[in-house]
């Protein structure tokens, strides 16, 4: 069973009732960005739908009196004209009404596809702009996943509400006028009677919107454990150790935990709504005797009966829109601070403007560099330097969880030193303009992403600039090892991978692997090659390849290689050994060997098991 916390959520929280309306013009001026046409189409169908209703009623008292006087009158053939007259108009109306209806029906649509694109816009490129100590926060995703969930119509169904209050507005000052005739207390009584369901709805949305926040982690674990069940990456070992019925049953058991709590909250609700509504009921039969009794003494005519009846129940009910919209508006307002609580999440990285080095050819320098990831106490890397000049090889070797590759995240500025500079030719990172980094640093991690998409778009993706340049990706290929067995598929560089897609090829782990390498290689002008266990899939021979390759390749350039097998980066020009963040030995390989430390123990201990 998924433990259920019952905590006030953080960030922003439920604020006050007005405050919280702040979101509407924001939601507005979004609908009006995402589509101005549309928008004023909605504006003035909304305006004209609300003044027709009271129209038509106006014409049913017309129809119902000429109804009456031609019967008092024998049948009189000119009454009688008249009564089918307002009958010829009263049908204009109503066609009119339902002309509207439908443009209004169409108008939503249109701008709840165009809108739900530019929300889902809007949160993808925030995305982008984070950085990645976000992604690996919890409360940075349940943020997001708060804000992805409903936020594509919320924008559209608050401006809906809002134009509909409008409408319905116009719609009570009419009937408000027309039955002010008859009397001020039924105008008064009109108003207030819709009053309790509108304090009743409101605070159950509040609650809905408590839960609803409440519940993101269990929405995430849903939303994984589906991945998990119905993704080809995880189905072998799903199948193979029998997790199926297992993620299946912890599936289950999250929604009824949450199911109890949406139970308990639409019981509640409903038993309150009905409660409230009787008042409403009550309200309107009593003013149905009220007039009945008028019309019985004389007071009014029937077609004035007929249109004060009318104009009270589509009152009343406009009264129940309008009070009905001020709280949907206050619960599409709280889920709107989902979305604006995400879109308002700041990135702390700073971004320079070098695209050139003080000190060209001066190479990478770490000085003192520390860093401790958020939310941990315990250093990641401490006090750690060295300096790489063009060239040469630095290899880093260490057990799991040493700080090898949060070195790596640090150089490629994915995350900020907690202390200490980092520097690309005598210039800090910081200072650098981050598309002119990027094209210096050639990076393949050891969980690269296999996407799925054609084999040369594979290997593109290491340079946004060239993705679909098929020449570049040739020589990325040939670079990469990657185009001996593409040069074997029927369609070469055009063949899907992955099984998502129609005619899709999966590789083998190594083929992957080279094909990531491969991507690497495709920042021509990239002159610091970072391998960080790019070859783990492959055997050590096919490995020592590889990286002899690589060497090979970057004479003139800076590589730093990560390995556990000490076969491999025992040509690199300077090993570092890393232990818990911190650097314990440092020297080429002989050098090292020699001194009978970590590295030599190490090192012999690895070779024994090939002998």
């Amino acid at each position: 069973m998924v433990a259920h916390h019952r905590e006030e959520p953080q960030g922003r929280g439920l604020r006050g009732f007005t405050e919280v309306f702040g979101y509407t013009r924001a939601a507005v001026r979004l609908v009006w960005e995402t589509s101005r046409t549309l928008t004023l189409l909605f504006v003035v169908l909304t305006l004209i739908g609300g003044v027709l209703p009271a129209a038509a009623a106006w014409v049913g008292q017309k129809i119902v009196d000429a109804v009456v006087a031609a019967g008092a009158s024998g049948g009189s053939e000119e009454l009688v004209t008249v009564a089918l007259q307002w009958v010829g108009v009263e049908a204009l109306i109503f066609v009119g009404i339902a002309g509207i209806g439908r443009g209004v029906s169409v108008a939503q649509s249109l701008l709840r596809a165009l809108l739900g694109h530019r929300v889902n816009v809007m949160i993808l490129q925030k995305a982008l702009e984070l950085e990645l100590q976000h992604f690996e926060d919890p409360q940075f995703y349940d943020k997001l996943t708060r804000a992805r969930r409903q936020a594509s119509v919320r924008p559209l169904g608050l401006v809906t509400k809002t134009f509909g209050l409008v409408q319905n507005a116009i719609s009570l000052v009419s009937y408000g006028i027309l039955l002010w005739q008859f009397s001020g207390v039924a105008v008064v009584l009109l108003a207030v009677a819709g009053i309790p369901a509108f304090f009743v709805e409101t605070k159950f949305s509040g609650e809905a919107f408590r839960l609803f926040r409440w519940r993101s982690p269990e929405a995430r674990k849903q939303m994984y454990l589906e991945t998990v069940l119905a993704r080809e990456d995880y189905v072998k070992e799903v199948k193979l150790f029998g997790l199926g019925e297992t993620l299946l049953g912890r599936y289950r058991g999250i929604f009824e935990t949450v199911f109890k709590d949406d139970r308990r909250l639409t019981l509640r609700r409903g038993a309150w709504g009905f409660a409230v509504g009787l008042i409403s009921t009550g309200a309107f039969y009593g003013a149905y005797a009220w007039i009945v009794l008028e019309t019985a003494a004389g007071a009014i005519s029937l077609g004035e009966m007929t249109m004060y009846l009318m104009l009270f129940k589509q009152g009343q009910g406009a009264v129940a829109a309008s009070l009905s919209a001020i709280g949907g508006m206050y619960e599409d307002n709280l889920y709107l601070s989902n979305l604006y609580e995400y879109l308002e999440q700041r990135s702390e990285q700073k971004e320079g403007a070098l695209v050139e080095g003080e000190s060209v050819g001066d190479g990478l320098r770490f000085e003192s560099v520390s860093f401790t990831y958020p939310g941990t106490e315990s250093a990641a890397l401490e006090e750690v330097s060295f300096h790489l000049r063009p060239g040469e090889a630095l290899a880093l070797v260490g057990e799991n969880g040493s700080g090898k590759t949060t070195l790596i995240k640090l150089l490629t500025r994915l995350y900020e030193p907690s202390r200490g500079r980092i520097l690309l030719d005598g210039s800090p990172l910081e200072t650098w303009e981050p598309s002119a980094l990027r094209s210096r640093v050639g990076v393949i991690f050891q969980d690269f992403a296999r996407y799925q998409l054609l084999v040369g778009e594979n290997i593109g993706v290491g340079d946004v600039d060239h993705l679909l340049d098929e020449e570049r990706w040739e020589a990325a290929a040939e670079q990469g090892m990657a185009a001996p067995f593409i040069d074997d598929f029927e369609r070469g560089y055009q063949t899907q991978l992955g099984r998502w897609f129609e005619d899709g090829r999966e590789l083998s782990g190594g083929q992957w692997q080279k094909v990531a390498l491969s991507r690497a290689f495709m920042r021509a002008g990239a002159d610091v090659l970072v391998l960080d266990e790019p070859t783990a899939a492959m055997d050590a021979e096919a490995e020592a390849k590889v990286f002899e390759h690589v060497q090979g390749l970057a004479r003139d350039k800076m590589a730093i290689l990560i390995s556990h097998r000490f076969s491999t980066v025992r040509s690199a020009d300077t090993i570092l050994v890393l232990d818990h963040g911190r650097v314990v030995e440092r020297g080429s390989h002989e050098d090292l060997v020699e001194r009978g430390g970590r590295y030599a123990r190490l090192f012999e201990l690895q070779a024994a098991g090939y002998r």
